[in-house]
């Protein structure tokens, strides 16, 4: 509670003398939380209100937008049109112009105050990692107020709905798409040494969070002599596909709980740890999501449809299709790998088992790739022996 006052005052210091409620938005598995500021009578902006000649709102009518561009309002219930000055840095998508050109004050305008302990979390790459994707053309949140001392953010809110939440299997193509064109936004703009290299050492580190989080501690299982070397071949099988990947920005945590349902184009979240490494990386974080499964055959389709606009656009994608396949699917592996220690790592470290229920997914999709690829056999065997003892343990999960 002594944080959140803390939070409260910083942001009155921000809008003297204006009134605002403040409610959890979100928080994730790191230290960070998010609360959502919500001012009364369009407090915190300058967003005027386009409105169409029968809406029944009763705001006052306002000089029109400088820019004249327009959204639709967040907050009403009905089809009310935002003017968005162009100073405005709303996050509401261009609409077109109310028919009788009439505008109002925006009521009820929100913004979201990111709370990062300074003891815990860094803000610094957030705001660096923001500035590179921003300038890119994506839809990131904009920061209007920093204080890194105390850890306070204040940004553009980009809504409640989550790809995750949205996602069904008549919008999925469009939604996407969407979020391919903004990856290749992002990695369009690539440039080397912006971000940190994802090298060795750190795809070395992912990989060995999987015996010591998921093998020893969650499956209580110590290796032999034997399944160790066998682990270490195909450590070194998979680094040695995913270091030859060409680099490009890579998100990290590119899927559909950190897009959130902003038209046209998704606000992107959770960019903090971005780095810059194998341009497959956040295809397989988007494909082959650790929340939401797809067939493996419209997942196919919608990697052509990318491998096709990154080709068009100049991107350093392999020729041949298959070979990119390959290179998605053995960086696919990395991933999962890294996911399931991180899981366990949540779980066991940090009492987080909201979690474990993704595990079998993340799972299968490591199944699914080691049965296809004869480099990986010898991970498909030591997961058949993890399976077996599992089975033959009291209590024993796999």
């Amino acid at each position: 509670m002594q944080r959140q006052n803390q939070l409260s005052a910083w942001l009155s210091s921000q809008y003297p003398g204006q009134t605002f409620t403040l409610a959890p938005a979100s928080a994730d598995a790191s230290f960070r939380r998010y609360f959502r500021a919500t001012f009364a009578d369009g407090g915190g902006c300058d967003t005027l209100l386009a409105k169409p000649a029968d809406c029944g709102s009763n705001r006052p009518a306002a000089p029109p937008a400088p820019d004249g561009s327009t959204a639709p309002c967040r907050g009403c219930g009905c089809d009310t049109l935002l003017a968005k000055p162009a100073d405005c840095g709303s996050n509401r998508p261009a609409a077109s112009p109310a028919p009788d050109g009439s505008t109002a004050p925006c009521r009820g305008c929100t913004r979201v105050v990111m709370d990062a302990p300074p003891q815990h979390e860094n803000c610094e790459p957030f705001l660096h990692v923001g500035k590179l994707f921003e300038a890119a053309g994506t839809h990131v949140p904009h920061v209007y107020a920093q204080d890194l001392a105390q850890g306070f953010l204040l940004l553009s809110d980009l809504g409640n709905t989550t790809y995750l939440q949205a996602l069904t299997a008549d919008n999925a193509t469009r939604l996407y798409s969407a979020a391919t064109d903004a990856l290749i936004k992002i990695q369009l703009a690539s440039r080397e040494g912006e971000l940190p290299l994802y090298d060795e050492a750190l795809l070395r580190r992912e990989l060995n969070l999987f015996p010591e989080w998921y093998i020893a501690k969650h499956l209580g299982i110590t290796l032999t002599a034997k399944q160790q070397a066998k682990l270490e071949e195909v450590f070194v099988r998979i680094l040695a596909n995913n270091l030859a990947q060409p680099r490009v920005y890579v998100h990290r945590d590119y899927h559909s709980r950190n897009l959130m349902l902003t038209d046209p184009n998704p606000g992107i979240l959770d960019f903090q740890d971005a780095v810059y490494g194998p341009i497959t990386y956040d295809l397989a974080s988007l494909f082959k999501d650790a929340y939401i499964r797809w067939e493996e055959e419209q997942i196919m389709d919608w990697l052509i449809r990318y491998w096709e606009k990154a080709r068009k656009a100049g991107l350093p994608v392999r020729e041949d299709f298959g070979d990119f396949y390959r290179d998605y699917e053995l960086m696919g592996v990395q991933r999962h790998i890294k996911v399931l220690g991180i899981f366990a790592r949540l779980y066991h470290r940090d009492g987080k088992d909201g979690y474990l229920k993704d595990m079998p997914l993340v799972m299968d999709y490591l199944r699914r790739a080691c049965e296809r690829y004869i480099d990986l056999k010898p991970l498909l065997n030591l997961l058949d022996e993890f399976e077996l003892h599992a089975a033959q343990t009291p209590g024993g999960q796999a």
